[in-house]
């Protein structure tokens, strides 16, 4: 398998709308008198020194995987994880041992791919490795208990994962990943349900509106149309500009604009939010592959890399199937 580089634009790793405006910041402490310097170590000899890893040695030789389209700078990140990092298949190799000696192993192979996506698009190999372990660590973590509403689902009921999304109409990060969340599950209608939970952020003026009238069009049977028209007017979600978006959806928007004016969904929306804050979410975008944290980035391949992981974590019994 060639392993192409990916473009860093494409993807939303790291980003949301941060809910900045409810979680104050934490005071830093005043700065310490730096110390007196200590006195210089005598260098180490040549011999001494721990050679670093050639990529070249590192990266090739590794049956079925082909990392030549990598630029340089991606080779030396990927082959420092390889050295450094161990795989989540249980044996005590590391992740470029493990390729090379235990070949049957595809755990390794799949961790190998995901690594060379990030290294791609630009992730040094300190960052992947942290992002890797705590990856590959949220699957044994408590799963987080989530009451979606199946009107505002998308799929089938009984697919193998649920993928779950804290969203704010006003976020532009969650306008930016939804056309991707919604292919991802369009395109996986047998293994992928995918649900909406609002979380109006207090930092967005008209989020609780939007939420109001999304909720209040799930009422009508037309939640996914009205979701789709929000988002469509990301920069304008005033309330006297929902109920024309109502009408644009087939609704009443005379009804819209009375309802808007009333208290009808706030303990819904509320409990909502409830439900992100037990979660521990701190910004919207924030999406969970049942029950489990999802933080790899809204690009197709890693969803994709993560609805398998979870296919394969849940037909095991909540284990790696054995190589």
């Amino acid at each position: 398998m060639r392993v192409a580089p990916v473009l860093a634009a494409a993807t939303l790793m790291g980003a949301g709308c941060a809910k900045s405006a409810e979680v104050p910041a934490t005071p830093k402490a005043p700065a310490a008198a730096a110390p007196a310097p200590a006195p210089a170590a005598p260098a180490p000899s040549p011999a001494a020194e721990a050679p670093s890893a050639d990529p070249a040695q590192v990266l090739t030789g590794i049956p079925g995987m082909d990392f030549s389209a990598l630029p340089p700078a991606a080779k030396r990140e990927l082959a420092t994880v390889f050295s450094d990092e161990f795989c989540y298949c249980g044996c005590p190799h590391s992740l470029g041992a493990c390729l090379k000696q235990h070949t049957p192993c595809k755990h390794a192979k799949r961790m190998a791919r995901l690594s060379a996506r990030m290294v791609a698009e630009g992730g040094p190999a300190s960052e992947v490795i942290v992002t890797l372990s705590k990856y590959y660590a949220s699957f044994r973590e408590p799963r987080v208990q989530l009451k979606v509403d199946p009107r505002m689902c998308q799929g089938d009921a009984n697919a193998p994962v649920t993928v779950a999304e804290f969203s704010d109409f006003e976020c532009p990060f969650c306008g930016k990943a939804r056309p991707i969340l919604e292919g991802f599950a369009k395109k996986h209608p047998s293994e992928v349900r995918f649900c909406y939970l609002p979380f109006p952020l207090s930092m967005h003026a008209n989020a609780v509106p939007a939420a109001q009238a999304v909720l209040w069009a799930r009422d009508q049977g037309k939640f996914w149309q009205m979701h789709d028209a929000l988002f469509g007017q990301q920069n304008n979600l005033k309330p006297e500009a929902l109920p024309a978006l109502a009408k644009s959806v087939g609704l009443d928007g005379d009804k819209l604009a009375a309802v808007l004016k009333t208290d009808q969904y706030k303990d819904e929306i509320e409990g909502f939010q409830a439900q992100g804050r037990r979660a521990a979410i701190n910004s919207t975008p924030s999406v969970f592959f049942n029950g489990r944290a999802y933080e790899l980035g809204f690009q197709e391949g890693q969803l994709e890399h993560s609805m398998e992981d979870e296919v394969e974590w849940r037909a095991n019994n909540n284990a790696w199937a054995a190589d």
